[in-house]
Order: structure tokens, then C-alpha cells, then sequence
């Protein structure tokens, strides 16, 4: 084979293409290289400039500190305390389950600590400190000093935790705080106040601690931190301080309320007790209880599940969700609607069997007294609690008339009391009814309903306030928790003043005739009677039973032997003193049997505490050491008393 002769031109040639191809194609991409500079550093420059600096420095949300609650007299409901918390700093911890091993041999971390640190690592940047475990005690502290060398990015922090000093007392009405969840983080970004929370790790979950959740949390402080590319703070380049939550004072009085928890033993039910001449709630007990305390860094599993499934229900708010038949307490509401519409006079009378029946019926309903009252007008149907004379009254009266002139006191609405959960009772109607059951109206069913049975449930609260009506002439406060608050920045306390929500055109002398039969049923002669016995100022009241189970016609009930859970409600509505009310009130005791013997007891005692000092079966020192321990720079600050100047009326409390 002959070889090929190389032709120097044409190598040449060939090799110079390739090289302007080259530099062509070097020209290009430095050509592509300087417009995508261009459009980095001028046109984009920004974005860009905007997205470096936001890697440069990261926004650390500082929490407020928690709003105080107080009771009217300045002692402390809810306040907060420092404790020691171990934290960890993700970013300079290293290997995060094997620091978090190495650290539940020298103190003491549960799987819901464990869990909980994940939940927050995933919600949180990795330069924040996170709590492994809150509360360490000192023993747990020392422990953890000592090693302290061998865990970088583990130290032991001050944080702020809630109290409830007086524990149950207060759960259902001051309420507490827990761990935001789903459900909140859903409710606050639906009020646009989600960015607020950022670093918060608790919200009020129940009572004042919820209803006024806005006021007590405070606003959110910012701090600008620089961080290098690895993400670790580098310094502090600025910082917006937090600003502190309102501290609240309520009407209540926590040595009333201690009385009244008292007195009811071992009973279930509630009592409300309200200022007639501000509406201010006094006392607001829902028994059983529970301790707040529980709810506060998450409750264990196996506690909920006591609370929650145990028959006594203690998680509910009797006060406000608690609804029952009122029972006989409707009477004076009644008889005043009979003298108000004119179907009634004072001086009229009816001649009581024991029973009444309907025309053309053979059915009879009984009166609690099997042989009747003989002759009753319309003073003794309240102090001996005549049904008969109501059975007749609540036919004459029609339900829709009935309904409308209750509705006017209260009955069958929410009180609007400044807490969540209150539920309205309920006062039908054939309409009512109708929509519910797809059922009419029947006499019978209005016949039972003027003594406060069937379908008419009211709650202890809308008893309380329609009672407050009747101490008033017929003047409608509204219920108000929050007495007044101390605005954080200004330090300046701002008082709520008592909102006026109706004034009922009644006519003064049926008022008159109601009440005087109110004083009769705690003299000689009332079902209160023996309550009544011995008081040094005269109290207007009204028993009531409310029957839990019905019994067949002609059927008598005998509480011995009825299962305790079937047993009547036992009632008792009252004001005191009767010719200048200072106090009215409604107790409700579960399958108490009968106002007079449970209800109205309860209640003379918490009169006795309030208008004349009386301690039930407690020394002066013995109550006193019941009160909570506070510190003593909170005690100093706390008494509304001590800056009347800096006070403004308004009309409307934060909610």
C-alpha cells in the first residue's frame, strides 16, 4: 500500500477553522457569561441584594411576658414564675438524639419531652434554643453544671411559666393556659394575629385566660440577628423589646369564692353570685373541678383520660354550660308575668286540692303537697311554692306570652358574660318545637312549663341574672368578669363600668308584691324557712326542685329510694339584704333532692360570708392560711385602691 502524501496547505487550512470556531465559540460564551453579570448584578440586583441580606440576618421573635390576674382585693389568680429549662441550640449541638441520649443519663427526659423537642425543632430555625425539659429542679441543675463541658450547644436558660396559686378553686373561671395547637395556629391566622405568636409556646385555653386571651398575651418583640453561611448567630443588630400583657383585676373575691367551695362539700353543681348594683360576678363555682396547674406545660395521657371519661364531669362549666330545669325558682318570674298582662291580681285567690286538670281532661297534675294549700293568692303561691296555682296561671298565659315576657329577664339567651362556652338555655315555643321535633304544642306541655319543667332549661348564670333583675326593679346589668386592667406601657389602670343592657317598664307595685313574697319564703311559714332562721338582714329568695326523672301517674317520689343520678336538682335563687340588695345569687346542686335543705343552706352561708363576714367552720387564721403565697412586690402593686387617679370609666372590658 502506498502512503498518502500530506498536503501542508490544506492541514493548514483545516487546523484554522478549528481555531476560529474555537475563539468564535469562546467569544460567545464570554458574551453569554457577561449578560448573565448583567442581568445578576444590575437588573436583578435587588432580589438578589434582598435574598443575601435575608440570609445574612434572621428575625428572632422575643415573647411577651403574660398579663397578671387579680381578684378584686389585688390577691394574685394567675401570675408567672421563672424556672430553670435545659435548652439546646440545634445548630451547635452536633448529632441531636445522641446529645438528647447522652443527657437523660444526668437528668431526667420523658418521651413526651422528646417528642415535644421534635415538634419545636421542626416549627423553629436551627439557631434557636429549644427546651429538652422544662422546670429542672436544682439537684437537676447542679448535675447538669457539672457536665456542662461535654455539651456544646446545651445550656440551662431562666424561663417565665403560669401559676394558679389557688388551684381548682379558680379552673373555671380564671382558666389556664396550654400549648398552642392545629386548631389555634388555624384560629389565629384566620384573625391575622398568627405573626404575634411567633416564639410562643402557650395560649389561654379556657375562662378569663381565653375570653381575654388578646389583652393577656402582650405583643411579640423582634431581634435582628446576623448569621455566618453556616447559619450560627454571629451578634445583635438591633432589637424591638416585647411588650407585656395587660394585667386584669375582677370583680370576683377570692375568699368568697373559697367559701362557696367550701360549703358545697362534696355536691356537684354551681353557684353564681353577682353585684346587683354593677353586674361584677363575685363568685363563679362549678363543682368538681381541676387543677389547672395540670394543663399548663401538657397534660399527661393518662390524667386526661381520668378527667375527661370520669361521671362527674369535672372539665364542664356548670355556670355556663350546665343547663336544668329551673324548677320552682320560676315562680316569682311567673307570678309577676300573671300581675304585669293582667291575668292576675294580688288579692286573687284559688282553691288548691293538691292537683289541677286540664278542661276535659282526666289527667291531673299534682302539687308537691299531696292534700294542697287551700286558699292561695298569689303572695302565698311563692312562699309555700304552690304548683297548682302556676299550673292555672301557665294555661291562662299561653306559652308565647310566656316565652316573650321570660325572654325579657334573661331566660332562654346568653347572658353575654365576658367568658366563652355560655350556652342559652332554653324557653319554647310551639315554633321552637315544631322546627326541633316536627311535633305541635300541647296544653299539657304549657301546664308543666309555668313551674319551671319539660322543655325549660336555664343555667345557673341566666338564674343569677334574672334574680339581679328582680333586686333592681326590673335594671339589667350585664354580667362582667373584668373589673379593670393597667395598660403596659402607660402603667395607667382603666376601669370597666357597669353596662345597663335593658330596663324592664314594670309596674312598682307588682315588683313590690313579688319581692315581699320572696322575704316570706325565708320566714316561718316559707319553704326556706329554716335557712332563714336567725339572719341578722333580711334575705328574698326562692326554692326549687327540678325533677331528673319522670314518674308514672300517680306515682309518688321517694328520694331513699331513687338511684342517687335520678334524683332531683336541688335550686335556690336569692338577694340579700332585701330592702338594699348587695349580693344576689343561684345555686344548683345535682340530685341535691330539695332547694330547701341543700341549696338554700349553701347559699345563707355565702351570704353570711359576704355581708357579715361569717367564716363557715373556719377560724380568722385558718382562712387567712388559705390564701395563695404571692410575692411580695406583686402584692404591693396589685390594689385597684392605690391609683384611683389613674382610673378612667369605659365602657366596654379588653376581650
Amino acid at each position: 500500500m502506498r502512503p498518502r502524501l500530506i498536503n501542508p496547505e490544506e492541514e493548514f487550512q483545516r487546523y484554522r477553522r478549528r481555531m476560529e470556531i474555537g475563539v468564535v465559540l469562546v467569544i460567545l460564551a464570554l458574551l453569554g457569561l457577561f449578560v448573565r453579570f448583567i442581568w445578576l448584578q444590575v437588573v436583578q440586583y435587588e432580589r438578589y441584594r434582598a435574598l443575601a441580606e435575608e440570609n445574612r440576618i434572621s428575625l428572632v421573635p422575643a415573647p411577651p411576658s403574660r398579663g397578671v390576674i387579680y381578684d378584686r382585693m389585688g390577691v394574685v389568680l394567675a401570675r408567672n414564675f421563672t424556672a430553670s429549662t435545659l435548652e439546646i441550640t440545634p445548630s451547635k449541638a452536633g448529632r441531636l438524639d445522641e446529645v438528647i441520649d447522652e443527657l437523660a443519663r444526668i437528668v431526667r427526659i420523658e418521651p413526651g419531652d422528646r417528642k415535644r423537642f421534635r415538634k419545636l425543632l421542626a416549627e423553629s430555625r436551627n439557631f434557636e434554643s429549644l427546651p429538652i425539659r422544662n422546670m429542672l429542679s436544682e439537684e437537676e441543675a447542679a448535675r447538669f453544671a457539672v457536665n456542662r463541658y461535654r455539651f456544646p450547644g446545651v445550656e440551662v436558660k431562666a424561663r417565665l411559666f403560669r401559676q394558679y396559686p389557688f388551684g381548682e378553686s379558680f379552673a373555671h373561671v380564671v382558666g389556664y393556659i396550654g400549648r398552642i395547637g392545629q386548631r389555634d395556629l388555624d384560629r389565629l391566622e384566620a384573625q391575622g394575629r398568627v405573626a404575634n405568636y411567633k416564639g410562643s409556646d402557650h395560649i389561654g385555653k379556657l375562662g378569663v385566660e381565653a375570653s381575654h386571651e388578646e389583652w393577656l398575651h402582650g405583643r411579640t418583640g423582634i431581634e435582628k440577628v446576623e448569621t455566618d453561611s453556616g447559619g450560627h448567630a454571629v451578634r445583635v443588630l438591633s432589637r424591638t423589646p416585647p411588650v407585656s400583657g395587660h394585667n386584669l383585676w375582677l370583680y370576683l373575691d377570692s375568699g368568697l369564692q373559697q367559701v362557696a367551695e367550701k360549703v358545697f362539700g362534696d355536691y356537684r353543681g354551681a353557684l353564681v353570685a353577682l353585684d346587683p348594683r354593677t353586674g361584677g360576678v363575685l363568685a363563679l363555682v362549678s363543682k368538681p373541678g381541676f387543677d389547672p396547674n395540670l394543663f399548663v406545660d401538657g397534660i399527661d395521657t393518662a390524667t386526661w383520660k381520668v378527667l375527661n371519661d370520669a361521671f362527674e364531669r369535672p372539665l364542664i362549666n356548670r355556670a355556663l354550660r350546665g343547663v336544668y330545669p329551673p324548677g320552682s325558682t320560676i315562680k316569682p318570674f311567673m307570678g309577676l308575668a300573671g300581675l304585669e298582662l293582667g291575668l292576675r291580681r294580688p288579692g286573687d285567690t284559688i282553691s288548691d286540692p293538691g292537683y289541677f286538670s286540664l278542661p276535659g281532661s282526666s289527667h291531673r297534675y299534682r302539687d308537691w303537697k299531696k292534700d294542697g294549700h287551700g286558699t292561695v293568692d298569689l303572695k302565698k303561691s311563692i312562699v309555700v311554692s304552690c304548683d297548682t296555682y302556676y299550673y292555672g296561671l301557665a294555661r291562662d298565659m299561653g306559652i308565647e306570652r310566656m316565652a316573650d315576657f321570660l325572654g325579657r329577664f334573661g331566660f332562654g339567651r346568653k347572658s353575654g358574660v365576658d367568658l366563652d362556652g355560655e350556652l342559652s338555655g332554653l324557653m319554647p315555643t310551639p315554633a321552637w318545637k315544631q322546627r326541633r321535633f316536627k311535633q305541635p304544642w300541647w296544653p299539657g306541655e304549657t301546664v308543666i312549663a309555668g313551674i319551671g319543667q319539660g322543655y325549660v332549661l336555664a343555667s345557673p348564670m341566666q338564674l343569677a341574672v334574672a334574680t339581679m333583675a328582680l333586686a333592681n326593679n326590673g335594671v339589667m346589668y350585664k354580667p362582667q368578669l373584668v373589673q379593670a386592667w393597667q395598660d403596659p406601657l402607660s402603667g395607667k389602670v382603666v376601669r370597666a363600668t357597669p353596662r345597663v343592657v335593658d330596663r324592664l317598664a314594670l309596674h312598682p307595685r307588682h315588683l313590690q308584691v313579688v319581692r315581699e313574697a320572696m322575704v316570706g319564703v325565708l320566714q316561718p311559714g316559707g319553704t326556706a324557712a329554716g335557712a332563714g332562721a336567725g339572719a341578722a338582714y333580711l334575705i328574698a329568695g326562692k326554692t326549687g326542685t327540678a325533677q331528673v326523672k319522670g314518674i308514672k301517674q300517680g306515682a309518688r317520689y321517694v328520694e331513699s329510694q331513687t338511684a342517687a343520678h335520678h334524683r332531683d336538682h336541688a335550686l335556690f335563687i336569692a338577694y340579700a339584704p332585701a330592702d338594699n340588695p348587695k349580693i344576689a345569687l343561684a345555686v344548683m346542686v345535682e340530685n341535691g333532692g330539695h332547694g330547701s335543705s341543700t341549696a338554700a343552706p349553701i347559699a345563707r352561708k355565702v351570704m353570711d360570708y359576704w355581708l357579715l363576714g361569717k367564716l363557715p367552720g373556719l377560724s380568722v387564721s385558718e382562712e387567712q392560711a388559705r390564701a395563695a403565697p404571692q410575692p411580695q412586690e406583686e402584692q404591693e402593686d396589685s390594689g385597684l385602691a392605690e391609683e384611683p387617679a389613674a382610673a378612667e370609666d369605659v365602657q366596654e372590658p379588653p376581650r
